[in-house]
Order: structure tokens, then sequence, then C-alpha cells
């Protein structure tokens, strides 16, 4: 969920005020980075690790291997628990996919700090505290043997064995922050702000990852604000993903602000379609030009981001990209043709396209609503975690959201065939599923905002194994071989002392 000295290229923060995407927004270094970088190892695909936010730069959250799968979670028990030492944010603790690497399990909490764990009994083998918060999710990239990750200001490279940090470069300021976890790729490290606060417009650069250089730069807005001082957005919220063509597959945040304003109503501060707010965006890797887009929520009033990691796959004899938001969509675009091929509508929908009315109506979803937390496609299906959480809205503006009770809404996964997006199954949670889905094997993983983790069979849906931890969850497990990292760090109101943790759970002999 989200809360609310000087950048490197001073000078390309200086542009963001108005040039298009597609022209001068991109401010690069045009000394490029080493052969080295491209010929390094990523360290994808070993079937005992979890080395990316989404595993893979597919961004598929599908752990190689079967050593998990429908006949084996039924053994899951718990072999460790850490207990996270820090006080929580508005988010909680930790909102992060924890990674898992050669016997270490790493993972960054809402404050910024890293703590290395063992992974086979959850001891602390270091920390680096940056006590930097973040609106979240943060999170840590593995590649070329080292950890990247980000502050609210900042993008930092970690010696994975020490903790010692080896560069640190300062990206951009506190009204427009970072706050995702980083897509590491062809030598660079790519990140994105996200751009809340009035007067800003969101961005991405593309740092080297030996140096910490900024390599390009690029604004996610085309042309300027209607009224430049008051609006705000089309931030990055997830981690991008990466294609072997080198292609970067990228989805893009709301203006704002939300409804409007009683001088401004109805988006006034941002007139037209304010692009490239709430699209997918294709550009390149090496130099972040843009290839392609195609906007899901033109002129958005309603907080209908598109910000989670697009999957890529191929199926049904198409390369597909698919992407989802808050607007309870998920689409499927073919990657050649760069056209439509399914849009499926999920979860509850209320008063949610068109103009808003002067007097406040229930709007679902809401601004915690829709599609919230990443996807998974595995096996020629789509998972899809969805919170159900209406709320009151009007032309000039919504409910206060520090006023809305996440705990009061209601989760569901679905899982939707690949190739057509046609509903396979759905299961209904008492809760918010802000916990993504991961799969593994034939089995699907999920959880809920009151702490409830949920195993079920990818191919019927059938509950395989369900553990209630100490806190809430509004992070993602990782998978790595036969053990499952599940970070709980949220404080719903359900719960009277949560107990932010990591707990890691094996199928096989207790540790």
């Amino acid at each position: 969920m989200r809360v609310a000295g000087r950048p490197a290229l001073a000078t390309c923060i200086g542009l963001l005020g108005g040039a298009t995407l597609a022209a001068a927004l991109v401010c690069t270094d045009v000394a490029r980075s080493a052969p080295r970088h491209r010929s390094a190892a990523l360290e994808l695909g070993a079937a005992d690790a979890w080395p990316a936010p989404n595993e893979n730069q597919a961004g598929t959250r599908e752990a190689p291997g079967d050593a998990m799968s429908s006949r084996s979670v039924s053994r899951l028990h718990r072999v460790w628990r850490f207990v996270l030492p820090e006080e929580p944010t508005y988010s909680g603790v930790v909102a992060s996919t924890p990674l898992v690497l050669a016997g270490t399990v790493y993972v960054e909490t809402l404050n910024s700090n890293v703590y290395a764990l063992s992974a086979h009994n959850g001891r602390l083998e270091w920390t680096r505290r940056f006590n930097r918060m973040s609106g979240g999710p943060n999170g840590l990239a593995a590649g070329y043997g080292r950890l990247y990750g980000v502050t609210n200001t900042a993008v930092f490279a970690l010696d994975r064995r020490t903790g010692r940090v080896l560069w640190s470069r300062r990206v951009t300021t506190a009204s427009a922050p970072l706050d995702i976890a980083p897509a590491v790729a062809d030598g660079l490290v790519i990140i994105g702000t996200s751009a809340q606060q009035p007067g800003t417009k969101g961005s991405l650069m593309a740092l080297d990852a030996w140096t910490g250089r900024v390599v390009w730069r690029r604004g996610t807005i085309r042309g300027a604000w209607a009224h430049p001082k008051l609006a705000s957005g089309g931030g990055v919220w997830w981690t991008p993903t990466v294609d072997a063509t080198g292609g970067l597959w990228v989805g893009t945040a709301n203006p704002l602000p939300w409804g409007g304003t009683r001088s401004l109503p109805n988006g006034g501060a941002y007139r037209g379609a304010a692009r490239y707010t709430d699209s997918l965006l294709a550009l390149s890797v090496r130099t972040g030009d843009l290839r392609w887009n195609d906007q899901v929520t033109p002129h958005d009033v309603r907080d209908y981001d598109f910000t989670l990691p697009p999957m890529l796959a191929r199926t049904g004899g198409r390369e597909l990209v698919i992407g989802a938001g808050k607007a309870g969509r998920v689409i499927a675009w073919n990657r050649v043709t760069r056209s439509r091929v399914w849009t499926a509508v999920v979860g509850r929908h209320l008063n949610d396209s068109g103009p808003l009315p002067s007097l406040p109506v229930t709007v679902c979803p809401g601004l915690l609503g829709g599609v919230l937390t990443p996807m998974a496609i595995a096996r020629g299906r789509v998972f899809v975690p969805v919170v159900n959480l209406c709320m009151r809205g009007s032309a000039v503006g919504y409910e206060p959201l520090a006023a809305v009770d996440p705990a009061r809404g209601r989760g569901e996964l679905l899982a939707l065939d690949a190739a057509t997006g046609r509903r396979l199954w759905k299961r209904s949670l008492s809760s918010p599923d802000f916990g993504c889905a991961t799969a593994a094997g034939d089995a699907v993983f999920t959880s809920t905002y009151t702490g409830r983790v949920y195993a079920f069979d990818q191919r019927t849906g059938s509950t395989l194994w369900t553990v209630q931890e100490p806190a809430g969850i509004n992070g993602c497990p990782a998978i790595a071989g036969n053990l499952l990292v599940v970070p709980a760090g949220a404080e719903p109101s359900t719960m009277s002392t949560p107990n932010p943790v990591i707990d890691a759970y094996e199928t096989g002999p207790g540790a």
C-alpha cells in the first residue's frame, strides 16, 4: 500500500518540467558501460534461488523447479522465524519480496534497512541500516554478485557477503521519491520515482551497475500539466520487466489529485488524457527510448493506476505482455503487433467510469482496491490477487485515505486462461489480498492483509494448505526449492499486538 542535497545529473532534473516523453526527457551519458557487464551472470534460473523481485526478468513470479507442488505443500511447516526489530511506517514494517540466494535470505524493510539471514536457520548474518522511510513496497534485486536497492532518494549497491556499501547515488528528492525494487539487466540498475507531491512528475532512470553513474533518465509524462503547481503523478510503483531483445516494460500510475478540487473538479488540474499516466510503456533498456505505449485509463479521476509489473509470456502461439492495476482490469497485448488481445474485468465495480458526480457516491474499486499487488503466470494460467474495497468519491475529491480501514475490505484470487482471459476459477477471501500471487509447481500461493497464507491447486483452486502469521501481510512470498519465505509486517486493525516477522517454511524435515 502507499502513503504518502542535489540529485545526480541536475541538468536532467531541470528538464522534467515540460518536454515530451518521446524527445527531450532523455538524458543519456554517451560513455557506455564496459563490455564485461553484458557477459556477467545475473544468477537467474536456479531451482533453489529467488534472485529478483518477481523471480525473473519477465516478472512471472513462477518459482523454477518442482520441489514445491500440490503433493508436497501439505507438509509445509515453519523451520525458523526472524522478528524484525523496527518501528512500523504507515504501511507496516515490510512490504517487499525477499530474495533467496546461495543459502541466504535478503530482505529490505520500509525503513530502507537490509537484513541478511541464513536460509537454513534464520540467523542474522549482517544488517545495513539506512533508516529512510519509504511508502513502499521497496525491495532488493541481485546481480553481478551484488545487491541493489533504494532509499527514498538514493540507489545503492551492497556487497552480498558483508553488506558493505559499494556505491550510493542520490538521484531524486523527497518530493518525488523512490519506492520500488530495481530491475537489473544488461549492466544497468533500472528504477523509477513515484511523484505524489503537487508539481512533480514520475520518471525512470538507469544507473551503471558497477559505478552508480546515471546512464539515462526519462520522464513518464508527455507535455505539461494544465496546472503545473497542483497536478502530479505518472509514477512507477513496481519493478519493470525486461525481455530477451532489450525491451523494457513499465506500468505507470494515475494523475493527481484524484477526483479533483472545488475550483478544478473532475481532474481539471490535468486536463485532457494526461499521457502517459495509467499506461503500458515499452522502452529500450539501453537508452530509455520509447518504442510504443497504450494508455488504459485516459484522464483518470479515480486513482486507477496501471503500475503492476508487466508479465511476459508466450502462450497461444503469441508473445504476450500482461498487465493490471487498480481499475480492476487485466489486459493482454500482443508484443509483436502491439494490439490488445483480451481484457478481463475482475473484482467489484460500481461508478467506475466517466466523470464523477458533484455529490459523493460509492466507487468500486476504491483507492486501495482492484489489482494492487503483482500477479503470477504459470502453465497457461494467470493468477490475479484482487482487493474489493470501495470508497466514497466525488468530482471534488475522495474521503481521506488515512480514514479508510483496509481491514473492512475483502479479497479474491482468480485464475484466468492466459490465451483468452477466460475465468477458470475464483476463491473468495475474507480479507484484502495484498499478498501477490506466487506460482510453484502446480500450486499457487497468496496471502491476506490479516495474515493468512494460502496455497491453492492451480488447476482447480482447491485449498492445499493454509497458515496464520502473527502480523498482517502486504508483501510477497519467495520460494526457493522447498523453502517458502513469508514477510509479515503489516498492522491490521483486527490485530491487537501484531509481531512483524520473516517466517520460513519447508516441505522436508524440520530444522
